[in-house]
């Protein structure tokens, strides 16, 4: 059965980005450093997360890692690596 060509067609909502970023407080000293790469890397995979939520990306298959790229340079940030893509499809499979 033929899909219809619309259907296939990829549509981007507009990202909200009247939103101030929050004051940013210093990390508590004395963590092994891999504990300051992990927290920072679930802060930026949360933003993603949430960045591909409002723009209508609402299921893990359709955040691919090129997509997440994409959102990732829309809303002004460096380029996530494959580990923090995982972890952005990660976080997008819980439904609390």
């Amino acid at each position: 059965m033929p899909v219809p060509a619309a259907a296939l067609m990829q549509t981007t909502l507009p990202i909200d980005l009247p939103y101030a970023p929050l004051q940013k407080r210093p990390l508590p000293a004395g963590r092994p450093r891999e504990w300051y790469i992990t927290h920072n890397r679930r802060l930026k995979a949360m933003r993603l997360a949430i960045a591909l939520l409002d723009s209508g990306v609402h299921m893990p298959n359709q955040a691919h890692n090129q997509r997440i790229r994409n959102t990732a340079e829309r809303i002004g940030i460096h380029p996530p690596s494959d580990t923090t893509c995982h972890m952005v499809r990660a976080l997008m499979r819980y439904s609390r």
